[in-house]
């Protein structure tokens, strides 16, 4: 899954460290570069956007990202978006997204990490048949409302909710954007929108083995090419 594991102090803790900014102002320039640099006619943009200034990111480094994405900052660094696939400890499948500027700093990077934590990095498509590719939607809703009637109403396939009171909606790859639309117009909040992939089983664990599990997709999430962790838990 994807940020349901995540335990709570993460996003301080990246803060902290100056990943978080790294990490927001890649995902701005990747959203500029795909769909343009004017947020008003590129969502993605602009809840890339959204949620760097909702973290205080300077407007400088939003700003030098949109450039950067849109072929108008030239310096020399291209961000690709790259996939890993693996074995966390105890046999739970992962999938890692990366934004990264150097992907032959990446590699190592990633490499290393699960070989530390007793992973087991594979090739492409090694744990892929343990996922469905997927549209992810996060948003948040005030008010009391009745979750599975809102899911249903804006054309979900699922939802869960999240310890900080915000809601992952799932829908087919197609469906994305109509369901991101539908849950605005019920006055939901959408802070992102994006594909991504959802397990299809869980992988049973005791509660040392998920410790384990924990402390292993931290570090993977630690890394600063790191932009999207998917795992069997």
């Amino acid at each position: 899954m994807g940020k349901g594991w995540k335990a709570a102090g993460k996003t301080e803790n990246a803060q902290k460290k100056g990943q978080l900014f790294t990490k927001l102002a890649r995902e701005i320039a990747v959203s500029s570069k795909t769909g343009g640099p004017n947020p008003d006619m590129n969502a993605r943009l602009r809840m890339a956007i959204d949620a760097a200034k909702k973290v205080s990111c300077p407007n400088d480094t939003i700003e030098r990202a949109i450039k950067k994405g849109a072929g108008l900052l030239d310096d020399g660094k291209i961000i690709e978006e790259l996939t890993y696939e693996g074995y966390a400890p105890h046999g739970v499948g992962v999938i890692v997204e990366c934004q990264t500027d150097n992907k032959h700093r990446t590699a190592p990077e990633m490499r290393a990490v699960f070989k530390k934590h007793d992973g087991n990095l594979g090739e492409s498509g090694s744990v892929a048949w343990m996922f469905t590719r997927v549209g992810i939607i996060e948003a948040a809703k005030s008010g009391n409302f009745d979750i599975d009637e809102e899911a249903i109403e804006a054309g979900a396939d699922d939802v869960v909710k999240h310890d900080d009171g915000s809601f992952e909606f799932f829908t087919a790859v197609e469906n994305l954007d109509s369901v991101k639309v539908a849950l605005q117009g019920r006055s939901w909040n959408v802070t992102q929108a994006h594909l991504g992939y959802k397990a299809n089983n869980t992988t049973d664990l005791t509660e040392e083995q998920l410790k384990d599990v924990q402390e292993f997709l931290s570090a993977v999430d630690d890394l600063d090419d790191t932009h999207r962790v998917y795992a069997t838990v």
